[in-house]
């Protein structure tokens, strides 16, 4: 797959920490369609959530997947979450980073084309129906050359 919006993330797949270099590491692009059609009705995802899945869907040093050992497992660990609490989002969306035992993550909207904005759900403080998601008024690829920048200044990623 050619790289164009994450350019940054394919030049710099490694994180050099003080005790260990952790890298990133992709899914196939099997395994991206597979999602298309379970969370995209079959539409292709935005372009540049395919690129983060295609270099760094398994494995990702400053995106945190949880517990989770797949991308399915994450996507269906957080919607289980969601009805748990009687939450819902009416639109297709993808999480990239889950956190708080998933009772907040990011995701973004799967129709809004190849470079979408970045929102936070949150619903660990009962959450009410039009409050517990936030937009933060990036793109997800900005959020990810931030996240590389973070990493590269010495910060703590998350």
């Amino acid at each position: 797959m050619e790289i164009i919006f994450l350019t940054a993330l394919n030049d710099n797949p490694i994180w050099y920490a003080e005790t260990q270099n952790v890298s990133i590491e992709p899914i196939s692009e099997q395994e991206i369609t597979n999602l298309e059609q379970t969370y995209n009705n079959g539409n292709p995802f935005p372009r540049v959530l395919k690129e983060l899945l295609f270099l760094a869907g398994s494995k990702c040093y400053f995106l945190d997947y949880g517990l989770n050992d797949t991308q399915q497992e994450l996507q269906e660990f957080l919607r289980e979450n969601m009805e748990e609490q009687e939450l819902s989002i009416s639109r297709p969306f993808y999480a990239v980073d889950i956190y708080n035992a998933g009772d907040q993550f990011l995701f973004v909207y799967l129709d809004e084309g190849d470079n979408p904005i970045v929102h936070q759900g949150s619903y660990y403080d009962e959450p009410s129906e039009n409050q517990w998601i936030i937009s933060l008024g990036i793109s997800l690829q900005r959020l990810i050359e931030v996240g590389i920048e973070r990493v590269k200044a010495g910060r703590n990623p998350f």
